[in-house]
């Protein structure tokens, strides 16, 4: 899979200025490509704010062309997978919670958007988070730098963000394992120390205060994170379900 991709983050900005036009007041590259490295199975994560809602049209031109250039099944070939998230200005300034989502792309979405299913603007926690990370380490694609255009998120709203996503998280554990346990790593460490790091950070954190059964099924994620490839559950598959349990019961306790 390649890295950092100078092309295909253009090709993201290009798409963005081609169907929002003047109306994207920032576009912010974040998460792993700013922090740590990108790692194989890493996502281009972009942000962008506009100064208007997106139409159906405009939801329609975004999926068109990300179809084309994201993830292994590109319509133009493999390359690495692309996160996108669209939020109107409107809804993160002022802040409130939780704001509104304009618009989001992912890998994990690919065969609802293929089959032509798109969804309209929904009330999304997770936008608490991704404002957080953008407003600490968003590289500027287009616009001002990131706090100039987003306002802070209280921390009750961080916290609330995580929990409400939880549920939702924890159902997905079936064939999501690497992904979900990295992720209840990553909302440990955010509630414990107040900062958002990338998953293989969270998993090293988490990892160290697991005890030894628990630990080998967390670092072989890290480790699947890492390096790539398919993920290898022979011999641990029995403790993933209590180690998502026990990561979760941290996170409620934290968040109490």
């Amino acid at each position: 899979m390649p890295g950092v991709s100078l092309t295909q983050t253009d090709a993201v900005v290009r798409l963005v200025r081609d169907v929002l036009g003047d109306d994207v007041a920032g576009a912010y590259l974040y998460g792993s490509a700013v922090q740590g490295g990108l790692r194989p199975d890493s996502d281009l994560d972009v942000f962008v704010v506009a100064t208007r809602p997106t139409t159906r049209a405009d939801v329609r031109a975004l999926v068109a062309g990300l179809l084309g250039f994201s993830g292994a099944r590109a319509r133009h070939g493999p390359a690495r997978p692309v996160e996108l998230t669209v939020v109107a200005a409107v809804e993160i300034r002022p802040w409130r919670y939780p704001p509104r989502c304009e618009f989001q792309y992912g890998e994990w979405l690919r065969d609802d958007f293929e089959r032509g299913e798109l969804r309209d603007p929904w009330p999304s926690p997770d936008l608490a988070i991704l404002t957080t990370a953008v407003r600490r380490a968003g590289r500027p694609l287009l616009g001002p730098a990131p706090t100039e255009l987003l306002d802070p998120v209280p921390k009750a709203d961080v916290v609330r963000a995580i929990s409400d996503s939880l549920p939702a998280l924890l159902a997905d554990l079936d064939g999501d394992e690497r992904n979900v346990l990295l992720t209840l790593a990553r909302m440990w460490l955010t509630l414990a120390t107040g900062d958002i790091v990338p998953k293989d950070s969270a998993a090293e954190w988490a990892a160290g205060r697991l005890p030894p059964d628990q630990r080998a099924v967390l670092e072989r994620a890290r480790s699947a994170y890492l390096n790539g490839g398919p993920d290898r559950w022979d011999g641990v598959q029995p403790l993933i379900r209590s180690v998502a349990d026990d990561l979760a019961e941290e996170i409620r306790r934290l968040a109490r």
